[in-house]
């Protein structure tokens, strides 16, 4: 029998003004000075602020660190490194999408873990010997679920490339998913990462890790996510707390069995053309799904059913798997993602060191098809215009 391993977050609080319980959580664990982990943007628009306003009012120390941006690099994470040690904290209290949440995870277990200061040690599995500094993670968009997974990807822009760290010692201790912290977001953003979620969903259903207890939070997570995104898209407030419950609770299925092509190939589209990665997962989406389909058991039919498709329960297997890609890729027209690489900056003479870093990449061999080099250099030049 195989041995199927889950790890969770400790502790989560769900719902609007779930944040207020940052300043409990901290005082309960007697935590002295937090690391707040952000952007620029996030302060600017007062959002991050709502969180520094708990610490502030709670009385409890905190210095910020807001130098992180979309695709946070090696370097991006040794300075926050220097602000931790420079801040004498004892904790983090990352705020934003997947970028903070990954970078404070990085801080966090190089604080812990000084001897992999050179963060590109951390790819893959490298069995850690400490816990990370304790991380308190709030999300701001609806798509990454960094907050409850055991992943976080770096950019390595001197080799042009991603990599991603997975190591059970990262995952924050608390997560607050709250929906007031979702509302801010630009429609494209909420566009973009509301299709990773339903990426990381759908890939987490169909990798060869996958198992019945992921299976049944994956399924759960693509029906939430494809029937709210339309309207989180449209700025309503139901629809974006159902799309925070949809994220996360994708988060706790892949985060333990892994993802596919999909990631494989996004990735290297953000490390060489600063691609926002929801972006670069929605456009790839229903290509791969394509790929897979004849290496999916019933699998589509499940995921057709879960989004509504009209007769899914009865059409025969191979008309239902082409209607669960169709759904897919419309959901991703209706909500305005790009249908093609060149959209996104691809450009053809790149393809080949492309898809050499895509078959690389740590995602790639969960995917229910092995892909060969030149299959995936087939499927990126399928893309372009």
């Amino acid at each position: 029998m195989t041995v199927n391993r889950m790890i969770l977050n400790e502790t989560s609080y769900f719902g609007k003004g779930a944040i207020q319980e940052v300043a409990n959580e901290a005082r309960k664990r007697d935590f002295k000075k937090a690391l707040v982990v952000t952007d620029k943007d996030l302060i600017r628009f007062e959002v991050a602020t709502k969180v520094v306003d708990v610490l502030k009012n709670a009385g409890l120390e905190y210095e910020v660190y807001d130098g992180i941006v979309p695709n946070p690099s090696i370097e991006d994470v040794q300075a926050g490194v220097k602000a931790c040690q420079a801040a004498g904290a004892d904790y983090l209290v990352a705020i934003g999408g997947g970028s903070p949440i990954d970078t404070a995870k990085a801080i966090g277990i190089i604080v812990e873990n000084p001897e992999f200061a050179d963060v590109v040690s951390l790819e893959g599995e490298v069995g850690t010997k400490n816990s990370c500094l304790p991380i308190l993670a709030v999300p701001t968009t609806s798509g990454t679920a960094a907050e409850v997974t055991i992943n976080y990807v770096i950019t390595d822009k001197a080799n042009q490339r991603k990599f991603v760290c997975v190591d059970p010692h990262d995952i924050p201790v608390v997560a607050f998913i709250d929906s007031d912290m979702m509302m801010g977001m630009p429609t494209a953003l909420c566009a973009a990462t509301g299709m990773d979620a339903l990426t990381h969903a759908i890939e987490g259903f169909i990798t060869k890790g996958a198992w019945e207890m992921t299976d049944m939070l994956h399924i759960q997570a693509i029906e939430i996510i494809s029937h709210a995104l339309r309207d989180s898209v449209a700025g309503n407030q139901e629809a974006r707390e159902k799309m925070v419950l949809g994220q996360y609770i994708a988060g706790m299925g892949f985060s333990n069995v892994g993802l596919g092509l999909v990631h494989g190939m996004a990735h290297p589209l953000s490390a060489w053309y600063d691609t926002p990665h929801g972006v670069a997962c929605a456009t790839l989406l229903p290509l791969i799904m394509d790929f897979n389909k004849d290496y999916t058991g019933e699998k589509y039919r499940e995921i057709a059913v879960a989004m509504g498709v009209k007769d899914a329960a009865e059409l025969p297997l191979s008309e239902v798997r082409d209607a669960a890609v169709q759904a897919v890729k419309q959901l991703g027209i209706d909500v305005g993602i790009p249908q093609s690489l060149t959209e996104i900056g691809m450009k053809e003479a790149d393809v080949q060191k492309i898809a050499e870093d895509a078959f690389r990449d740590v995602c790639s061999p969960g995917n229910p098809r092995d892909a060969t080099v030149e299959e995936i250099s087939e499927l990126y030049k399928s893309m372009l215009d």
